[in-house]
């Protein structure tokens, strides 16, 4: 199934997740079914868009990745879309663009909800003709990858405050994802404990040894505000300063 859905198939918790992209993964519609995955920060959004590449006709071509929250609107537009030698100050080559280099693959855009008003309009009109132009270009380009997007923002609320277009958000949800946070899914804290643990264990040179029942019982009582990137760094942590024989 590949490593991302097969991680997602052994967890009881998301085992909803699981159906749904078994469905996408065998629908006709193709890269063009644009999916949005929604949940706290560290709860594994990440791990589902990689999920739906593997699941996807472009599973061998590139999974390219962006986070919206970490560039200005301007520079992002370029990253997304390339731009054409001389289009502003500093376009001394020409540069190639997030759906260009993708192909037929996936385009990841993390933290959606915090891209710019005017980067959204032109967001929306591709995914709606499915075509794009570098900035500053003149020709047509098709889209071939399919767009994930994902938000750890509840964005009927930004709808609302009109940080957010409606078209956009309809456009983006043909299927969406809800990922529970780990509190929600204690089942799953063994299944992820262990997981991490192999990869320490390889990474670090260790043989430390499965969770136990009494530890586990504990884990999963706590709230974990962090997600599943606290358990991991806390696994770490304790592994880098302790190397333990057991947890």
């Amino acid at each position: 199934e590949g490593q991302y859905m097969g991680m997602i198939k052994a967890c009881p918790g998301l085992a909803h997740i699981a159906n749904i992209l078994e469905k996408v993964g065998g629908s006709r519609s193709g890269n063009d079914t644009t999916i949005l995955i929604q949940g706290e920060s560290g709860s594994g959004k990440e791990i589902v868009a990689r999920a739906v590449h593997e699941i996807s006709r472009g599973s061998r071509e590139r999974f390219m990745e962006i986070n919206c929250s970490a560039l200005p609107e301007s520079l992002l537009e370029s990253e997304l879309f390339g731009h054409e030698k001389g289009s502003f100050t500093d376009a001394k080559n020409r540069k190639e663009g997030l759906f260009e280099l993708a192909g037929g693959g996936s385009i990841f855009l993390d933290e959606i909800g915090e891209m710019g008003i005017l980067l959204q309009a032109r967001l929306l009109r591709v995914l709606e003709s499915r075509r794009y132009r570098r900035v500053g270009g003149k020709d047509d380009l098709e889209v071939s990858a399919r767009v994930v997007a994902a938000t750890n923002q509840k964005l009927a609320d930004a709808i609302e405050s009109g940080n957010f277009r409606n078209d956009l958000y309809y456009r983006l949800q043909v299927v969406e994802v809800e990922v529970p946070p780990l509190r929600e899914r204690p089942q799953d804290l063994e299944i992820l404990i262990n997981h991490f643990l192999r990869g320490f264990n390889e990474e670090m040179r260790l043989e430390t040894a499965p969770v136990d029942a009494k530890l586990l019982e504990m884990l999963q009582k706590y709230p974990w505000p962090g997600n599943v990137r606290e358990l991991r760094n806390i696994l770490k942590r304790i592994m880098i300063l302790e190397e333990p024989d057991r947890l």
